[in-house]
C-alpha cells in the first residue's frame, strides 16, 4: 500500500477552504466576539506565516486522518515483524492475500467521512473543550471550533477514503 501524496495534499486544503467559510461568513463575527478580536487586530497578523504553517500542519493532519480512515494500514502494521522495514516470505504472501480479498473494503467517501467525523467528535472536541474550559471560554466558542473540526475532518476523511 502506497501513500498517495497528491490526495493527502488535496485533503490538506480542506481546513483552509472550510476555515475561510466557517470563520468568515458563517461564524466569523461571533468567533471574533468570543476571541475579543476586531477587524483591525486581525489585520496585524502575518497571514503568510499563519497560512503557510497551517498548510504544513494540515498535511501532517491528513497523514494521521489516513491512518484513521484506511483500515488496511493496520494489516500492514500487524504483519510487519518487529524491526523489519518490509514484508517478506509468509508475511508478504498473507498480506497480498488479504489485500486481494479486502483491499477495497470500506474505501469510500461515506466511510471516510464517518471516521473523520468520529475523529473530530472523539478527539478534537474533547481536546478543544478541555483547553477552552481552562481558558474560561464559552460554550459558544467550543461549539464553533469543535464544529469546524468535525466537519473538516469528515471532509478530509471522505476525500482520503475515496481516493487515497
Amino acid at each position: 500500500m502506497e501513500i498517495n501524496f497528491g490526495i493527502l495534499g488535496l485533503a490538506s486544503l480542506v481546513p483552509m477552504v472550510i476555515g475561510f467559510v466557517w470563520y468568515g461568513p458563517l461564524f466569523g463575527k461571533t468567533w471574533m466576539d468570543e476571541m475579543g478580536f476586531t477587524e483591525a487586530s486581525l489585520k496585524e497578523a502575518n497571514m503568510f506565516v499563519i497560512m503557510g504553517l497551517s498548510l504544513v500542519l494540515s498535511f501532517i493532519l491528513a497523514i494521521m486522518v489516513q491512518v484513521l480512515v484506511i483500515h488496511q494500514l493496520g494489516v500492514l502494521g500487524t504483519l510487519m515483524p518487529s524491526g523489519a522495514t518490509e514484508l517478506t516470505g509468509e508475511s508478504l504472501q498473507l498480506y497480498n492475500d488479504i489485500m486481494a480479498k479486502y483491499g477495497d473494503a470500506h474505501r469510500s467517501f461515506k466511510h471516510g467521512a464517518l471516521h473523520g467525523a468520529l475523529g473530530g467528535t472523539f478527539i478534537a472536541l474533547p481536546i478543544l473543550a478541555i483547553q477552552a474550559l481552562f481558558e474560561r471560554k464559552s460554550a459558544k466558542y467550543i461549539f464553533i471550533n469543535a464544529g469546524y473540526w468535525v466537519l473538516t475532518l469528515a471532509l478530509m476523511g471522505g476525500i482520503i477514503g475515496e481516493w487515497a
